[in-house]
């Protein structure tokens, strides 16, 4: 599935009556900032840049608003200082350059935001940590004491540690999956180009996208040539992917550039917008869908897959015809039809090694305490 088929339309113009002032008015918002954004042409970090976003973040939160800050930037600062002239490619190097970009990073967050008398607090999330529903929740729990402690929080992936297996890939993932985690009002992704371009805004006549309401509206668009950035790892696609998630959880997205912050915060006509396309789950449902890592499958016959994701049935025994992996009861499986494709993904009612001698059998063929359901529909997401 590609990143514009991932995207959930709006539920409709009309449900949308305030448009991108839903960010201006939001209570609370995850911002997120490209390394591009935050660096100079000779490498390391631009204090003037890293000032303009503060300048800008600090804005709002001294008017009673809460923000949330995803910091790209760890490994680009870390370039200069090591004497590297671009970024690396090897994940050893990498992890080199974030473990002293990332001190410098969250210094200039601290000296930026402190001369506006507010306090920064460092984030650090590897995808293991969202990946866990424990490790989910205490990120969670963290995040909302730092704002009612009135801290800014600046998160970012913990570089330092991150294998090629547990990266999110970029923060625009982790951001969308933030804005969920902190029960934001909004998102808002900055980075090097201003907005959503139907071709290479580097060329004459390229037009910027105002509104993105489903996937419709993406018809036509060369992805890779609408807009990346030069020393992160994220592009135009990984964006409309964070945009996808966002707006499927029910928060608005808004594409800008970083030199319009403030502009952009205040929920001003900039860059490109992304009406919310759905209700916001719970917790647990958008963790399964996007922060869970499955232990094992379940692969299902053709009836059980149409009940499951034509019906929204909970999954019994008598519809599985395979067990692959090792999992416990509670632990996260992919559901697949016969061909192997997933069609959703659930936690599972029992541990793998109680599965086989079940498969096939209707729940009254088998003992009173082995008749719930395998995976319950309340546990259960159609992918």
């Amino acid at each position: 599935m590609t990143s514009a088929e991932a995207l959930p339309a709006a539920e409709a113009p009309g449900e949308e009556p305030v448009g991108r002032a839903v960010i201006g008015s939001a209570a609370r918002l995850v911002v997120k900032v490209g390394s591009s954004s935050l660096t100079s042409r000779a490498g390391g970090l631009d204090s003037v840049r890293v000032q303009a976003l503060a300048d800008a973040i600090a804005a709002v939160r001294l008017s009673g608003r809460q923000v949330v800050l995803v910091s790209s930037g760890a490994i680009a600062a870390g370039l200069a200082p090591l004497g590297l002239r671009r970024r690396p490619r090897d994940l050893a190097t990498q992890q080199a350059a974030a473990t002293v970009g990332q001190l410098l990073l969250v210094q200039q967050y601290a000296a930026a935001f402190g001369v506006h008398e507010l306090t920064v607090g460092q984030v650090l999330l590897s995808a293991d940590d969202l990946h866990r529903r424990s490790h989910y929740r205490n990120a969670q729990r963290a995040i909302e004491r730092l704002l009612a402690l009135g801290v800014v929080p600046v998160v970012n992936e913990n570089d330092a540690v991150a294998t090629e297996e547990i990266r999110f890939g970029d923060n625009d993932r982790l951001a969308a999956l933030v804005a969920h985690l902190a029960v934001a009002d909004g998102l808002i992704l900055l980075s090097d180009i201003d907005g959503l371009y139907d071709g290479d805004p580097r060329r004459p006549g390229a037009r910027l996208i105002d509104v993105v309401r489903g996937p419709g509206d993406l018809d036509g668009i060369d992805l890779r040539a609408s807009g990346a950035e030069r020393l992160g790892s994220g592009g135009m696609a990984s964006k409309l992917e964070a945009a996808g998630i966002a707006v499927g959880a029910g928060v608005p997205v808004l594409l800008a550039a970083a030199t319009a912050a403030p502009e952009a915060l205040a929920g001003c006509p900039v860059g490109t917008f992304f009406p919310a396309g759905g209700r916001r789950p719970t917790m647990r449902l958008f963790w399964l869908r996007h922060a869970s890592s499955p232990r094992g499958r379940l692969r299902l016959d053709d009836g059980a897959v149409a009940a499951v994701v034509g019906r929204r049935t909970s999954l019994l025994a008598a519809g599985i015809t395979h067990v692959v992996g090792e999992f416990g009861s509670g632990d996260p499986v992919d559901l697949v039809d016969s061909a192997g494709r997933v069609v959703a993904r659930g936690l599972a009612g029992y541990d793998s090694d109680e599965l086989p001698a079940m498969l096939g059998r209707r729940s009254s063929e088998l003992p009173e305490d082995s008749r719930r359901a395998v995976v319950h529909r309340d546990d259960l997401v159609i992918l």
